[in-house]
Order: structure tokens, then C-alpha cells, then sequence
């Protein structure tokens, strides 16, 4: 999404402190997803068990009442499957082996946010399949070492790219990573291409969601009749990644963590 064109705010100590709080929640939350995801379990009911963690644990859900073409959003995360990037709507729909499903979750903890996302591999899977579900991560990764003060926007973006370009993924154009903090999405936008120009030079108390969504084929989606769903045009399978950054004086930190690391690969807990 593009935002608008708003102040890009930096924050103090104390704010990254509660974004981490916020960021660890998603962190847990995702891992909790992450271990119930297998053959025969509802998108619904992932969307459940994360809406009870999260409010279990004293946070509200970022994604509720959020405003979209198909009207307030209603769930605490979103559950993309296959050919679809993002925005996907859980409901119904069983999870079933082979597929590749993206969960993004987000929470706020006392008024601040974390925003993050991964995508697991059902079982078995081809290998160029399992080569885009880690190089997508591997491009946030590459655009997360490129966010750091006294670089710009459009660093980040090239570093994403890049790891787009050895491979001939698409990359989107319209959907990207953004600014965060009291709200989730705030400015400045960061796209996952090289654009005209450089963009904004970062600067410590900037937070960013650093995001890269690539595909099997083309760059070029749709959104589905519910308003909310984005799907590949082409139908090609896709990838989603996502940490929530604060960019300080001593460096970067990756706030959507916690006590149990970085998962090296998407695997779900099958």
C-alpha cells in the first residue's frame, strides 16, 4: 500500500521499548501459529487461537477494525494461501499438504505496535518452492542490514531487490513495508524495487516493518472479490516476509523476536 504523505515520526527510548513488548507478542504468537499449522486445521482456527494469545497476554489485536475496500477488517491475522501474497481472510478453509501459507499477525501493546510475518511450508514441497519461501526471507533479511542510519529508503528497496533479481522472482509493486509505531502503518512507505531516487535518509527513532513479498512469476496481482484478499495474477505461487525494525544510535534491532530466535526455515509444525 502507499500512504500518504505524513510526518515520518521518530521515537524515544521508552516507545521502542513498548514496540518490543509489542514485537515479542507477535514473535510468540507466530511461533504458536507456526506449531498449529497442519493438514486438516481452519484458517479460523488459527485466527483463533492467535486473537486468544494475544489478548491473554494484556495486547489488543492490530489487525481489528481496520479500514479496507471490503470493509472493517475482522480477524487478528491474516492467512494467505499459495497464490495468494496477502490480506488473505481466515475463515473456513482447511489447510492441506503441500501448501504455502503466510501468516501475518499483529499486536499493540499499551497504544504502540509490532507487525510481522512469516510463511510456512505445509509437508513436502518442490524445491524451487522451498528456495522461494527462504529467499524471500532472506531478502527481508538483506533489507533489514541496509536499514541503518545514514542510508535511505531506497537502499533498503535495492537490497530486497537484488535478492528478487538473482532469481527471477516477481516483486510487488503496489505493497510494501512501512513506518510503525502508535499506528501500524505510518509513513514513510518502503518498497521492495529500486524507484526514482533515493528516498529518505533514515535516522535513528525511525521504525520501520521491512516486508518483501516475492512470486513465482510475475509482479502483477489482483484483489479478490472480498475486498481484502491480494492474489498473484498470473496465479503463481508466493512468499511473505516481515520484521519490525528500529533503526538506533548504536545500530539496528529486530523487535517481532523473543527468547527462542530466529527460525532458520519456514516449516510448520507438522
Amino acid at each position: 500500500m502507499i500512504l500518504s504523505e505524513r510526518r515520518v515520526t521518530l521515537k524515544s527510548r521508552r516507545q521502542v521499548e513498548l514496540m518490543r513488548r509489542a514485537g515479542r507478542l507477535v514473535a510468540d504468537v507466530l511461533d504458536r501459529v507456526g506449531d498449529e499449522i497442519r493438514p486438516g486445521i481452519t484458517t479460523g482456527d488459527l485466527d483463533r487461537i492467535a486473537e486468544e494469545m494475544i489478548r491473554r497476554s494484556g495486547g489488543i489485536p492490530s489487525f481489528i477494525g481496520v479500514a479496507g475496500a471490503g470493509g472493517p477488517y475482522r480477524h487478528s491475522i491474516c492467512v494467505s494461501i499459495d497464490d495468494e501474497v496477502v490480506h488473505g481472510i481466515p475463515g473456513r478453509r482447511r489447510i492441506e499438504a503441500g501448501q504455502v501459507v503466510s501468516i501475518d499477525a499483529g499486536a499493540i501493546v499499551e497504544g504502540w505496535h509490532g507487525d510481522a510475518a512469516r510463511t510456512f511450508i505445509v509437508g513436502d514441497a518442490p524445491v524451487r518452492v522451498r528456495e522461494l519461501v527462504d529467499e524471500t526471507r532472506r531478502g527481508m533479511f538483506a533489507g533489514i542490514a541496509a536499514a541503518r542510519a545514514g542510508n535511505t529508503i531506497g537502499d533498503i528497496a535495492a537490497a530486497v531487490e537484488a535478492v528478487a533479481l538473482e532469481h527471477g522472482y516477481g516483486v510487488l509493486r503496489d505493497y510494501g513495508g512501512h513506518g510503525i509505531g502508535s499506528e501500524m502503518h505510518e509513513e514513510p512507505f518502503v518498497p521492495n524495487f529500486r524507484g526514482a531516487g533515493r528516498g529518505r535518509k533514515l535516522e535513528p527513532g525511525m521504525c520501520l516493518a521491512i516486508e518483501p513479498m516475492f512470486t513465482l512469476g510475475g509482479p502483477e496481482v489482483r484483489v479478490r472479490d472480498d475486498g481484502w484478499t491480494v492474489a498473484t495474477a498470473d496465479g503463481s505461487l508466493a512468499a511473505h516476509w516481515e520484521h519490525t525494525i528500529a533503526i538506533l544510535a548504536e545500530g539496528t534491532e529486530i523487535l517481532t523476536v523473543n527468547d527462542r530466535g530466529e527460525r532458520l526455515s519456514g516449516e510448520a509444525g507438522v
